[in-house]
């Protein structure tokens, strides 16, 4: 699997749930795929969507949440998996795009090939978590994660293909991402 198959997949199952993108290809992919009044898309602050997402679901439990970032993303600030677990969002979907680089900068190593994110989010208490590898088991957890109550965490193994640096740029300004998002809030 590779962005673009993932991040179709994920935008197909959506109705009304409100989706965090990370910065960079994350943010870019969603975008050309399914732009949406739902989704935030950072420009900036990597590592930071975890925690906005957890702030938006203390704030909305009455929907669901989705974070959308990669493995790098993660790893900027991994202090959000154990506050997420304290705090307990039963309305929160963590998905994680784990291509074991940073492919918004030039596909420089993470270190998520020599630790196990998602045993990360099990001790860091979260309701449910798996790892896929699959398209078929990734449809198969978010239908389930939708369903049930978390806060849940999903590590999705992808490919570090290059070609998909090609993708366009967010063309909506931060302001109407802003507006755009709090409106369907």
């Amino acid at each position: 699997m590779n962005y673009k198959e993932v991040i179709t997949t994920i935008t197909e199952l959506l109705t009304d749930q409100l989706v965090v993108c990370a910065n960079g290809l994350i943010s870019r992919e969603a975008f050309t795929i399914r732009d949406r009044t739902e989704n935030f898309y950072m420009i900036g602050s990597m590592g930071m969507a975890s925690s906005i997402g957890l702030g938006i679901a203390l704030n909305k439990p009455s929907r669901k949440v989705i974070i959308l970032e990669g493995d790098g993303n993660l790893l900027m600030n991994p202090g959000s998996l154990p506050m997420t677990g304290a705090l307990h969002p039963v309305n929160l979907l963590h998905i994680v795009l784990d291509n074991e680089v940073y492919a918004s900068t030039g596909n420089q190593p993470t270190i998520s090939s020599k630790i196990e994110l998602e045993e990360f989010a099990k001790s860091a208490k979260y309701a449910y978590v798996k790892k896929v590898t699959t398209n078929e088991e990734l449809r198969g957890e978010i239908v389930h994660a939708l369903k049930n109550e978390g806060p849940s965490f999903l590590l999705v193994k992808i490919s570090d293909t290059a070609e998909q640096i090609e993708i366009g740029r967010v063309t909506h300004s931060p302001e109407q991402i802003k507006e755009r998002f709090m409106s369907a809030m």
